[in-house]
């Protein structure tokens, strides 16, 4: 009887390769974190693609991007590092876990602050965040870069299992002495001849408002671009314009905030992986976001 071997993805050294490589997509600075050669880990994510039999990886423009095949190797040879790394501390009288989070910056600053200070005061587990929103998250998600993520997303990948947190209405933000500060609510007719503050073209929110207000054939001037709610919450308090944000932004900076319902709301949600391994920092950390972001949102 032939000597049974093991199969050639299940090679530890290709794994750890590979898993360095998909967390920067950069073969030189990938080489430097495992202490290898540039060619060496070349060879070993070739090496590893060949035993596959697809590619893992693609170039878009200048940059290296993974392909499908790609996101789920990296996820399991995550998995199996985390799961080897876990059992050697258990070994060694060390359990302690570590849970790392991919989320938006509106997220962290105005929704998941409560939940990750009580997380990290627990000391059950080393927390690890990462600044990634809408699709960027999700990838980070099921390449097992993140073990949760957390934003408005659309569409939920396959292999993802989606809990929804909370409905937020889109907003107006303008200055306290602003006329509009007078109203409860305002209607996209309120805007005309207002200067609005808008994302970068190409960023969700400025498409959304974009078709609202063409949908109405309003007249608007050129708008302030400002990336980010904080900015743009700044700008508006300064009087710069009309500012269109998301509810979950606390009125900072004297900026005054007022629903405008033709333009709906966005529903936040809480992404896990269907086949992550079980975790127990992960499902503390998943039932203090859901309790935490459960609370009504205040305008005021």
């Amino acid at each position: 009887m032939d000597e049974l071997s093991p199969q050639p993805i299940l090679d530890g050294e290709l794994l750890r390769a590979f898993a360095a490589f998909a967390e920067v997509r950069n073969f030189s600075r990938a080489a430097r974190q495992v202490g290898l050669s540039q060619p060496a880990l070349f060879e070993r994510v070739k090496r590893l693609a060949d035993h596959v039999g697809s590619p893992l990886y693609e170039k878009e423009g200048r940059t290296l991007r993974l392909t499908p095949t790609g996101v789920r190797i990296a996820a399991f040879a995550r998995d199996m590092l985390t799961r080897a790394g876990r059992l050697t501390g258990e070994l060694q009288g060390d359990t302690a876990e570590s849970v790392t989070i991919a989320a938006g910056e509106g997220a962290y600053l105005y929704l998941l602050g409560p939940a990750l200070s009580r997380f990290a005061a627990s000391e059950r587990a080393l927390l690890r965040v990462l600044t990634r929103g809408g699709p960027s998250a999700c990838e980070a998600l099921q390449s097992g870069e993140a073990h949760l993520a957390v934003g408005v997303f659309d569409i939920v990948p396959r292999g993802l299992v989606a809990r929804d947190l909370l409905r937020a209405p889109l907003c107006a933000a303008f200055a306290p002495h602003h006329p509009l500060a007078k109203k409860r609510t305002v209607r996209l007719a309120d805007l005309a001849g207002e200067r609005l503050i808008l994302a970068p073209e190409g960023q969700r929110q400025r498409d959304i408002v974009g078709r609202a207000v063409a949908s109405l054939g309003m007249s608007v001037a050129p708008p302030v671009e400002a990336d980010g709610w904080p900015i743009m919450l700044a700008f508006a308090a300064a009087g710069l314009g009309v500012a269109v944000v998301n509810g979950i932004c606390r009125p900072t900076w004297g900026a005054v905030l007022r629903p405008l319902p033709e333009l709906g709301s966005v529903t936040y949600r809480l992404l896990l992986r269907r086949d992550a391994p079980p975790s127990e920092a992960l499902e503390w950390l998943v039932s203090l976001v859901v309790e935490e972001t459960s609370r009504p949102i205040s305008l005021e």
